[in-house]
C-alpha cells in the first residue's frame, strides 16, 4: 500500500463511522494510538456534528431503540447496561455521543452506544430539609463542562410537606465523571413547572421551564444552569405579543428553542441564535391547525435535514414528521418497529471516552476458548483490505 501523508490519513479516518474505526485500531500500534488520541476523537466528533453524518435517534418507550437519521426506516432495539424486566429505562440526555440512562432506584449510568462502554454512577442519599417529608419530583440533566473538561450529571430534587403547600425547598447535587463522585451545590431558587422534563442541554447550560412561586399556573420563565460556573440564571425571552401559551424548551442545531403551544390553535417555534442575546431571538416557523396539521396537541423539533430546508419533529409522542420551512407543508415518516408512543433524543456516533475508561457492555471482542480461524491461502492481505477501505471513502 502506498504511503499516505499523516494529515491525509487523519482526514480520511475522521470521515468514517465509529464501528469501522474500532476495527482499524487493530491495524497497528500507531493507528490505535491515533484513533484513541484526544485530538482525533475531537475532530471526528466535530466533523460528524457539522456534516450531520453518523447521527441516530434514540427512541424510548419501556425499551430503547436506535433509528438511523439518514434513512429513518427501521427501529432496532438496543441492548444496554441498565436493561431489565422490572423497570423501564429513561434517557436523561445525550452529549457528544454519550447517553445518560436512568432505571429507577437512583440507578444512573453514562453509556457510549458506539463503543459499548459505560460507567455506572455511585448512589447518593437524599437530604430531606426540615418540615418537608417527601419528594415532589426528581429531575436530572446531563452535559459537558468545558472549563474542567468534565461530563456532569445534575440531580435536582424539590420537596413539599403537608403543612407547607405554599412553599417549596430543593436539593441539587452534581456528579463529576472525572472524580466519580457527587457533591451538593446551592439550592435551585425556582419551582419546576414540569415534573418529568429533564434538563435541555444547549452549549454548556441545562434549561428548565420554571415559575417563581409554587401556586403559579403560568410557565413563561426559563431557568438555565451553567455546568462550568454552576450558577443559575433566567433566560431573556422574545417580546411575545400574546403570552397565553404553554411553554416548552428544546435544542435545535446547537441553539435554544422555545415551543409556544396555543392549545388547539397553533404552535410557534422561536430560536435563539446567540446565547444570552435577546435580539437574537427569531420565530423559526408557526404551525397552525387544521391548516398545516389537521389535529395535534404539541410538536417538538429535533433536527434540521442535511439541506437545512426541513425540520424533523415529533408529533404528540406518536409519530415523526418532516416540516418543510419553505413550502410550509408536513410529510409523515413511517418507521418499521417504532413504538406506538415514545420519546426521542438525537445522538451522534463518537469515540468519546469516559474519564475512567468505563466497563464494556455487550459482545466481547475476544472470546476465550474459541479457536481463531486460520486465514485462507487465497484470502486478501491486510494492506489490500485497508486499500479497499480508503477507496470506499475517496
Amino acid at each position: 500500500m502506498p504511503d499516505f501523508p499523516i494529515d491525509v490519513i487523519v482526514d480520511i479516518l475522521s470521515r468514517l463511522p465509529v464501528k469501522t474505526l474500532l476495527r482499524f485500531r487493530c491495524v497497528s500500534k500507531p493507528w490505535c494510538a491515533l484513533i484513541d488520541g484526544r485530538d482525533f476523537i475531537k475532530s471526528h466528533l466535530q466533523r460528524s456534528i457539522t456534516t450531520k453524518n453518523h447521527l441516530s435517534l434514540i427512541v424510548r418507550d419501556c425499551y430503547l431503540y436506535s433509528v438511523d437519521f439518514d434513512s429513518l426506516d427501521n427501529a432496532v432495539e438496543l441492548d444496554h447496561p441498565l436493561k431489565c424486566d422490572d423497570f423501564g429505562t429513561e434517557v436523561l440526555g445525550s452529549c457528544d455521543g454519550l447517553v445518560c440512562l436512568y432505571n429507577g432506584e437512583d440507578n444512573v449510568a453514562i453509556w457510549n452506544p458506539s463503543t459499548r462502554r459505560y460507567q455506572k454512577l455511585p448512589e447518593t442519599e437524599i437530604e430531606f430539609p426540615d418540615y418537608f417529608t417527601s419528594c415532589q419530583c426528581i429531575i436530572y440533566g446531563f452535559g459537558y463542562d468545558p472549563i474542567t473538561d468534565d461530563y456532569k450529571v445534575v440531580r435536582l430534587i424539590q420537596f413539599y410537606g403537608e403543612d407547607v403547600w405554599d412553599s417549596f425547598d430543593s436539593e441539587v447535587k452534581v456528579y463529576s465523571s472525572r472524580s466519580n463522585s457527587w457533591r451538593r451545590i446551592k439550592d435551585f431558587p425556582y419551582y419546576l413547572r414540569y415534573k418529568r422534563a429533564y434538563g435541555v442541554l444547549v452549549g454548556s447550560s441545562l434549561h428548565w421551564v420554571v415559575t417563581r412561586k409554587l401556586e403559579s399556573n403560568t410557565a413563561n420563565l426559563v431557568a438555565a444552569f451553567d455546568l462550568g460556573t454552576e450558577d443559575y440564571r433566567l433566560v431573556t425571552q422574545p417580546d411575545f405579543l400574546n403570552k397565553d401559551f404553554h411553554l416548552k424548551v428544546g435544542e435545535l442545531d446547537g441553539c435554544l428553542c422555545m415551543i409556544c403551544n396555543f392549545c388547539e390553535v397553533q404552535v410557534d417555534v422561536w430560536v435563539m441564535k446567540d446565547d444570552r442575546v435577546k435580539d437574537s431571538w427569531s420565530k423559526l416557523f408557526s404551525i397552525s391547525q387544521p391548516g398545516v396539521i389537521r389535529s395535534f396537541d404539541f410538536v417538538t423539533p429535533l433536527a434540521y435535514s442535511k439541506s437545512g430546508r426541513e425540520v424533523l419533529m415529533v408529533q404528540d409522542n406518536k409519530k415523526l414528521i418532516w416540516y418543510d420551512l419553505e413550502l410550509k407543508k408536513v410529510k409523515n415518516i413511517n418507521i418499521r418497529g417504532i413504538p406506538d408512543y415514545f420519546e426521542t433524543e438525537i445522538c451522534v456516533e463518537s469515540l468519546v471516552q469516559l474519564t475512567r475508561g468505563g466497563e464494556m457492555y455487550g459482545k466481547k471482542q475476544d472470546r476465550k476458548g474459541k479457536k481463531k480461524k486460520k486465514p485462507k491461502k487465497n484470502g486478501k492481505k491486510r494492506d489490500d483490505f485497508l486499500s479497499e477501505g480508503f477507496k470506499l471513502v475517496l
